[in-house]
């Protein structure tokens, strides 16, 4: 088994990095070369401007090459919860933006010509208990009437055809989709160096200073200044950005990935050949790899770190949750295991906008393969002074009490919803 993640095991490495030293001005410094990070320099370098991309590793080493492969579109929350918490015209923008990012994403890999494997497959919401399924047949009804007619009501027979486990019913969501996530990244890069952008890896920012409408960037090759600034570093984002740093929760998120496996064995798991979530709310999300592996990945622990140490520990309680899921698969090998941190809000509503001198696009919270790309885009427009199509401006952003970057309460918020898993 290899701990390491199966995207960027099975992905050519990027080839068009810059070589130090870090120096000179630009127009746009944009910090993180993820998916926001990477589709904000493409947009920008296509409209001329100067920009140059700093990531402290690898492209696409963050979340955005350590997620399940999912781009599901509606929300993350219930619409009905969304729609009670930011009112209805909020709700119905930010849910157009997850579909609106999913079409972002599809364009630009036809535009690009990035071999990905994109594919609509859509996305089944499975309910664990019978009072799920009530739940997600009342949030399914006001989804259908108001926002997106393209879902669909699952019952329990009907789920037959997708998955081979036993759900009380679901909800389908038709335009959600899935891609190979390392090859994507990869490609989004290659696009943005050849639109004009420069991109440097291994070059971490460690100081930001700004005077006279100017930045400066110092990193660990040297230094840049720049006009504006983009901060998209989600989970990773430096101690220097103290702002989103107490409004950022890093918690980690694992996956495995069993071997290959066969035509019966597809037929037996996953005849659907959608990506899936559960209803738990410490639950579990699959779908098949372009190789036809199970990608089976959850919140098995609580953390704030990880390692391969860690990453063992919650690959071991993926496997026994796989096979509570799939017992027909309790004893298939597993190839790959590997663990990363998401952004989380307290609220996991995303944020983007312009705080303290630098525009920012992150907290995905767990979703954000599909809204970063068009995040990216968005902000990049923005700061070419276009028309503001931001559907989270205005939302405001407390801080979290008591969090200055480490997340000490992380097990008493996993304690806390092992609880309603038991009771709800």
């Amino acid at each position: 088994m290899k701990f390491l993640s199966y995207w960027h095991d099975t992905t050519p490495a990027f080839a068009g990095a810059a070589q130090g030293p870090v120096d000179g001005h630009y127009d746009v410094a944009v910090i993180g070369g993820g998916f926001t990070g990477l589709s904000a320099a493409r947009q920008l370098a296509r409209a001329g401007a100067k920009v140059v991309v700093l990531e402290a590793e690898k492209v696409g080493w963050g979340a955005s090459g350590r997620n399940g492969g999912h781009l599901n579109n509606g929300l993350a929350h219930s619409y009905l919860a969304a729609k009670a918490e930011l009112g209805r015209e909020r709700a119905i923008a930010l849910y157009k933006a997850f579909d609106d990012s999913v079409d972002a994403i599809e364009a630009l890999i036809t535009e690009e010509g990035i071999d990905c494997n994109f594919r609509r497959a859509g996305k089944v919401k499975l309910a664990s208990k019978p009072q799920h399924f009530e739940a997600i047949a009342r949030n399914f009804e006001a989804v259908n009437a108001e926002v997106d007619p393209d879902t669909a009501l699952l019952s329990a027979e009907d789920l037959k055809q997708e998955v081979g486990s036993p759900f009380f019913g679901a909800m389908l969501s038709k335009k959600s989709a899935m891609m190979h996530m390392g090859r994507y990244v990869v490609g989004l890069a290659e696009a943005a160096t050849r639109h004009g952008a420069v991109v440097f890896e291994s070059t971490a920012v460690t100081e930001h200073r700004q005077a006279g409408g100017r930045h400066t960037l110092k990193t660990s090759l040297g230094s840049v200044t720049a006009d504006a600034v983009l901060v998209a570093t989600g989970a990773y984002t430096p101690s220097i950005f103290g702002y989103f740093r107490r409004r950022i929760i890093a918690v980690g998120s694992f996956i495995i990935a069993t071997r290959s496996l066969t035509v019966a064995e597809i037929a037996a798991t996953m005849p659907g050949n959608r990506t899936c979530v559960t209803s738990m709310n410490i639950g579990n999300y699959f779908r098949l790899s372009p190789d036809n592996r199970l990608i089976f990945g959850g919140r098995a622990r609580f953390s704030a770190t990880s390692d391969q140490n860690s990453d063992a520990k919650s690959g071991a309680i993926l496997k026994a949750s796989l096979a509570e899921i799939f017992p027909q698969l309790a004893n298939v090998e597993i190839d790959y295991c590997w663990g990363g941190l998401v952004d989380m809000t307290k609220d996991r509503f995303p944020r983007a906008g312009y705080q303290d001198g630098v525009w920012y696009a992150m907290g995905y919270s767990g979703h954000g393969a599909q809204l970063s790309t068009h995040l990216g885009m968005i902000m990049a427009d923005a700061i070419l002074d276009r028309p503001d199509r931001n559907p989270l401006k205005g939302l405001e952003w407390p801080a979290v009490p008591g969090h200055f970057g480490k997340p000490w309460f992380l097990p008493l918020v996993g304690m806390y919803y092992n609880m309603l898993d038991r009771i709800q």
